[in-house]
């Protein structure tokens, strides 16, 4: 059963009472929240994803709740807890869905260590996976959206989830932040994807979500094996550039971008030792999107 299946009615009362169980990727996580305007939201982007039956285990438990006291009606906030635990500060009550995307982002960054995890946005075509890793302010969030806009399959925009056995990639697709000028860019860029509102005064700036295409979270159990790594960086104004990169230096800036490297240890070297051997490595400087796509689909044509 999906999310969309459950009524209103009934979703709410779930997630008051025992919670949802949500499968997201590889992940099945136990969500409960009393917090107003938090439900719809919810339902609204993940309306497609699988719910699971009980009784089964869950990797995170996310509870979202509203502060006593005069919290409840001077300035309310709302409160995230991981496991039982507050990891963040209260944040706005208008916040709360995007407190929730980074509250399970951040979970996950701090559990999932049987994967080798990257910073980076991950897009499937052609049955390889492109891996785009990049810190805040490159723009890989908005060439990751422009990608999957024009039929590229979403794995991540957050997170290249590398398995240690084999190198495969596994795909924890989920609704896509965009931060700032990127919201208008890719509005405009393309017009028929689903946004939803904007949150205006986050730590991040205005934020805004898209909504996870419905084929890629069908997809959301199949891996694929990496093809290419691509460095990005957007830059106003500045040409079109792809160009090669030695393996060594593939090597350093995709250790350097992964959330868990020295933690896996010699598990970590092994792995981002097999990336950088079975992908092409590429830095990418762009400023128009429709240029550095056509680009992309040239080299992943050849």
């Amino acid at each position: 059963m999906n999310l969309a299946e459950l009524p209103g009615e009934a979703l709410a009362r779930r997630l008051e009472g025992k919670g949802i169980l949500l499968q997201t990727g590889p992940f099945t996580v136990r969500i409960h929240s009393r917090v107003e305007g938090f439900t719809q939201q919810f339902r609204r982007f993940y309306a497609s994803f699988p719910v699971v039956s009980e009784p089964a285990i869950a990797d995170f438990h996310v509870r979202l709740i509203m502060p006593g006291g005069i919290r409840r009606r001077w300035r309310p906030q709302v409160l995230l807890l991981l496991d039982g635990q507050e990891v963040f500060l209260p944040y706005p009550l208008s916040h709360a869905f995007p407190l929730f995307e980074w509250g399970l982002n951040w979970a996950i960054a701090m559990q999932a260590h049987q994967y080798l995890m990257l910073h980076s946005a991950a897009v499937e075509t052609a049955g390889k996976v492109m891996l785009l890793p990049a810190w805040p302010g490159s723009g890989k969030s908005t060439l990751c959206a422009a990608l999957v806009s024009r039929g590229w399959r979403l794995f991540s925009d957050e997170f290249g989830l590398v398995r240690i056995d084999d190198g495969l990639l596994v795909p924890l697709p989920r609704p896509t932040p965009l931060k700032n000028k990127s919201i208008d860019v890719i509005r405009e860029f393309a017009p028929g994807l689903e946004f939803g509102p904007a949150f205006h005064g986050t730590r991040k700036g205005t934020v805004a979500h898209l909504r996870t295409p419905d084929a890629s979270v069908a997809q959301a159990h199949i891996t694929a094996p990496p093809g290419w790594l691509v460095f990005p960086r957007y830059q106003a104004g500045v040409p079109l550039s792809l160009k090669p990169i030695a393996r060594p230096q593939a090597f350093l800036k995709l250790a350097n971008n992964s959330f868990n490297y020295q933690l896996l240890g010699l598990h970590g070297f092994q792995a981002v030792t097999r990336l950088v051997r079975h992908c092409d490595c590429y830095i990418l400087s762009y400023s128009d999107l429709d240029e550095a796509i056509i680009k992309l689909n040239q080299l992943t044509d050849t």
